[in-house]
């Protein structure tokens, strides 16, 4: 069988993988945002954090509610990296030194899992699973709950109320993330990923030198890490390693994983807002983005150009040969659409369009199907601009779901879709400008703008991926790319939460001959038009200057 052909085989495994958890877990989602039955453990849980899970919330406590959990959470993860030479259980690891630790706690917190550390040589069994793996499992939970609220913004009406965060992310790690990730870990133990609290052992002579591994709990990181779209791996190798990603099997499993989730939200949005029909619109525009991605991904990798590639098939270079160029593209393409930022090959030895592919999926805003959570509501937030331009063009008041999108609604979305942008562009041209950050380049020209473009751009839009050529472990990087996670990630979620309160107070408006039907596959065109025109305008020049001049050059 050849590669491409092989290629495709895993790619329609994995559709009809995806197909077949569609409708119960996008079901099972829906009842559990809609109960308002409370299970013992969660009781408890709402009894040590002194909540009423009752109470329904108006957009700013529920916004309250998120920040102040987020906040909490960064202060703990960092406290605990600071304490870590304390701790036992650190294998013998320092404490993370200030800037180091601050980094990576905005990064896990705001679900982007940005490492400028290797995990084997800095992080402990402690910091590991009581730290970062918690993150995993509560960040995941936080987007979920803000997407659900912006479905209940669009769900409800005459009524502010868009019901109670604290029980939104209880239910969302109890009742999905956990089980799944049980199950998941099982899978990825089958597979032959190590789950242990092993300490350092020496395993023989590599280059003249002792070479030395450490054990951990990596299966049931990795499951959480890929189901919630996080991305952080307990070796610097990520998904690369063998230790997290032993083969082909578990390679695509992890891709599944990943996507599981971010499809699955479209039926709970469908199931929700009483149309399925609209779920589905969603998912057409999430998955023809994705197929096509990844088709343009296959093809550009597959490309033969010269003899090396020809004798390797394709593009070999960063990429494992047990996985192959198949299913390093699958899964780049799958990492950089979602927030996941997981890693199975290294992006910096892409081709130039390679490259550049990773990139606009992450600058597109991670929406196809995106992040767990923030992957919906950002749909929905271009779900909105789509029908406001829909109705320029007809001059008629746009409407969506039956809310009137007016002139507070658009200018919440237009402060959403602002937000990233500033900051990938703003920190890329500073970092630019200076000569310090420049340093840290490992290429220069159009592939070390690339290097720094793509650092920005992961932080910004919480993927965690690097291009792996930069240096980033400096304080000029640790401080400038924290910043950027945590501004990217809590600050949208303001402009999302504000438009889910104003939705939920509109009364409905009656569909008639001249509303939209935006449960048709022309909207979904439109959606997806809408992505691409508006992500071009604003990223073009600095992909021209990056990954675009370095494809026409090669």
């Amino acid at each position: 069988m050849s590669p491409q052909a092989a290629g495709l085989l895993q790619l329609t495994a994995l559709i009809a993988a995806l197909a077949l958890a569609y409708r119960p877990l996008g079901d099972h989602m829906a009842k559990v945002y809609s109960s308002e039955k409370h299970y013992a453990p969660e009781k408890w849980i709402y009894k040590v954090i002194g909540a009423n899970p009752a109470a329904e919330m108006r957009w700013p406590a529920y916004l309250r509610g998120v920040l102040a959990f987020s906040a909490v959470s960064v202060l703990f993860l960092y406290l605990l990296q600071r304490m870590q030479g304390s701790l036992p259980g650190s294998l013998g690891f320092s404490s993370i030194d200030p800037d180091h630790a601050f980094n990576t706690a905005a990064s896990f917190v705001a679900n982007t899992n940005w490492q400028s550390y290797s995990g084997e040589q800095a992080m402990g069994h402690v910091v590991q699973t009581g730290g970062l793996a918690v993150q995993n499992f509560l960040s995941a939970a936080v987007g979920m709950a803000v997407a659900v609220a912006l479905v209940r913004g669009f769900a409800r009406s005459r009524t502010g109320e868009l019901g109670n965060f604290w029980a939104d992310l209880v239910r969302g790690t109890v009742r999905i993330l956990l089980p799944i990730s049980v199950i998941g870990a099982l899978v990825l133990v089958a597979c032959g990923a190590i789950q242990n609290f092993s300490g350092i052992h020496q395993v023989g002579q590599f280059m003249g030198g002792t070479q030395e591994w450490n054990g951990g709990a990596v299966a049931s990181q990795e499951a959480i890490k890929e189901l919630g779209t996080n991305g952080g791996g307990y070796f610097n190798a990520n998904s690369a390693h063998p230790f997290e990603n032993p083969n082909p099997l578990s390679n695509l499993f992890e891709i599944f994983l990943i996507l599981l989730i971010p499809f699955a939200l479209t039926r709970t949005f469908g199931r929700m807002v009483g149309s399925l029909k609209q779920g589905y619109a969603i998912l057409g525009a999430m998955a023809v983005i994705w197929i096509g991605f990844t088709a343009l991904m296959m093809w550009t990798e597959f490309a033969h150009r010269g003899p090396a590639f020809e004798i390797a098939g394709g593009a070999m270079e960063g990429k494992e040969t047990r996985f192959g160029i198949a299913g390093s593209s699958i899964f780049a393409v799958s990492t950089t659409l979602t927030s996941t930022g997981a890693v199975n090959s290294f992006h910096s030895s892409y081709t130039g369009f390679g490259g550049g592919i990773t990139l606009l999926g992450m600058q597109l805003g991670e929406i196809a199907p995106g992040g767990v959570g923030s992957g919906l509501y950002g749909m929905l937030i271009m779900a909105v601009i789509a029908v406001f331009l829909a109705g320029l063009m007809v001059g008629r008041t746009p409407e969506y779901l039956g809310k009137k999108i007016g002139t507070r609604q658009i200018k919440l979305a237009a402060c959403y879709i602002l937000v990233t942008p500033v900051l990938v562009l703003g920190f890329t041209a500073v970092a630019m400008a200076l000569p310090t950050p420049a340093d840290s380049m490992t290429n220069s020209g159009a592939h070390g703008f690339s290097e720094i473009l793509y650092a920005y751009t992961s932080g910004a839009n919480n993927n965690g991926s690097a291009f792996a050529g930069l240096g980033a472990d400096t304080q000029w990087f640790n401080t400038t790319i924290g910043i950027a996670m945590l501004l990217g990630r809590f600050v949208p979620m303001v402009f999302v939460l504000a438009l889910a309160g104003s939705l939920a107070e509109q009364k409905p408006v009656p569909e008639t001959a001249g509303t939209l039907r935006t449960d048709k596959p022309l909207y979904a065109g439109l959606l997806v038009g809408t992505i691409l025109i508006i992500t071009g305008l604003t990223y073009f020049p600095a992909l021209a200057l990056g990954p675009l001049a370095e494809g026409l050059a090669s």
